[in-house]
């Protein structure tokens, strides 16, 4: 694999990962911006209403036909949280050229497609379609609604909004229902043409065509976007709680019991020397199927219906994800931070250790399997400040992380926040 970076404008620039592994190609465009109160509705709005159709092709049914014309290609927006950063980002998977009946050009085309959906939507007065404005917004509002029907995502995301109360990370990246449903044809359209102007812009290519072609394909695509605007959305990093451990406890009409509790991991972030332990420690605590959290406290002590870990490499947290009986809140809590103590203390076995590791360098190896994995990994570094990267060097590190480092990293690992969802008219213990 042959991977890429250039910069084609002050706050704009390209990523390539040249591969002939797969039968498609996947590019994508991300327009970053700050993670705010103020804007992330109408950030999460947009894609959807551009995607609504564009002056050629002014409705879904004709866009759709678009795309089919070009061998079926799969065109769409994308909504995603990095750090402190909300990316409203469109896809593209096409059939590599080689595939195509008669050899003819299949990028080219496609981007040229998407760049229309994202810089000529069709318009109504000089601005969005009234119906396409109202009907998202109602769309968009359902979605942040139906946030609560899952239980285990709703748990963490409440924490989340809990324990980072007062930065940036705890705002929504999807915004409010109710702004939602009431946004104007005016402001949604003052919010696109300002997002095209500030908004770091990052291209993404995985496939086989030549990174001068892809550049120049980009550059035709979407010439409007090829003009210096802001530099890198910095994250605000907390290394530590900022004092006694909280518990907040919410009642709802459940009949199971969630537990998640959130750390701070001294700061250890995607790039900081300790990253790799952080990934050993984390699959050794509750990332993998062989966790402590998974063999001791589930099955052992069966305290949980299901128990385990997960990072957000940049903003510097780790969350502990579990569902109990209402009844063995506290137990679960104790035996959860018990696990942890014992990593601290060096108590785990070196065969621990090796799953461990196995287990992160299975999870790196298998996202290079995947035209999506390996977009979503690549943006998520070049917004931040990194470049395309194979991973292989990170492999190499987990691999050479000794349980020394698995112990000493658990001992920067602190609880913040506990976050308990129980049953109405279920006592709140804790």
């Amino acid at each position: 694999m042959e991977q890429g970076w250039k910069q084609l404008a002050d706050g704009v620039e390209l990523a390539v990962n040249r591969t002939d592994k797969f039968k498609t190609g996947l590019f994508s465009v991300t327009l970053t911006v700050p993670l705010e109160q103020n804007t992330a509705t109408t950030g999460a709005l947009i894609p959807e209403v551009l995607y609504r159709g564009t002056r050629n092709n002014p409705d879904i049914e004709r866009l759709s036909a678009a795309t089919d014309s070009l061998y079926g290609a799969s065109l769409g927006p994308l909504v995603r949280q990095r750090g402190e950063s909300q990316c409203i980002s469109f896809l593209c998977s096409v059939i590599d050229d080689c595939f195509a009946l008669d050899g003819s050009a299949v990028l080219e085309p496609a981007a040229k497609l998407l760049g229309e959906v994202l810089l000529d939507p069709v318009t109504e007065d000089g601005r969005f379609c009234r119906n396409y404005v109202k009907g998202e917004g109602a769309n968009l509002a359902d979605r942040i609604q139906a946030r609560v029907n899952d239980k285990r995502s709703w748990t963490i995301f409440r924490l989340a909004q809990e324990m980072c109360a007062g930065e940036a990370y705890a705002v929504d990246k999807l915004g409010d229902a109710e702004e939602a449903r009431a946004m104007t044809v005016q402001r949604l359209w003052e919010s696109y043409r300002a997002m095209l102007g500030r908004a770091r812009v990052t291209f993404y290519y995985g496939g086989s065509a030549r990174p001068e072609r892809v550049e120049e394909t980009m550059r035709n695509a979407f010439a409007p976007l090829m003009t210096g605007r802001d530099a890198l959305v910095e994250c605000n990093v907390i290394a530590a709680p900022k004092g006694p451990v909280r518990t907040v406890v919410e009642a709802m009409d459940v009949t199971q019991g969630k537990l998640a509790m959130g750390f701070r991991t001294g700061g250890v972030t995607m790039g900081h020397p300790d990253y790799p332990a952080l990934l050993v420690c984390n699959a050794l605590y509750g990332g993998s199927a062989n966790s402590r959290l998974f063999l001791n406290v589930r099955e052992k002590l069966s305290l949980c219906y299901y128990a385990s870990s997960m990072i957000d490499k940049l903003k510097g947290l780790m969350v502990v994800s579990s569902g109990v009986e209402f009844r063995d809140f506290d137990r679960a809590q104790e035996a959860i931070l018990t696990q942890l103590d014992e990593i601290r203390r060096g108590c785990f076995t070196e065969e621990e250790r090796i799953a461990a590791v196995r287990s992160v360098v299975s999870g790196l190896r298998g996202r290079l399997d995947s035209q999506g994995q390996m977009e979503d990994d690549c943006i998520t570094r070049v917004i931040h400040g990194g470049r395309p990267d194979d991973g292989a060097a990170l492999i190499r590190a987990v691999k050479q992380v000794t349980a020394g480092q698995v112990a000493e990293m658990a001992g920067k690992i602190k609880l913040d926040t506990v976050y308990r969802l129980t049953g109405k008219g279920e006592a709140h213990n804790g």
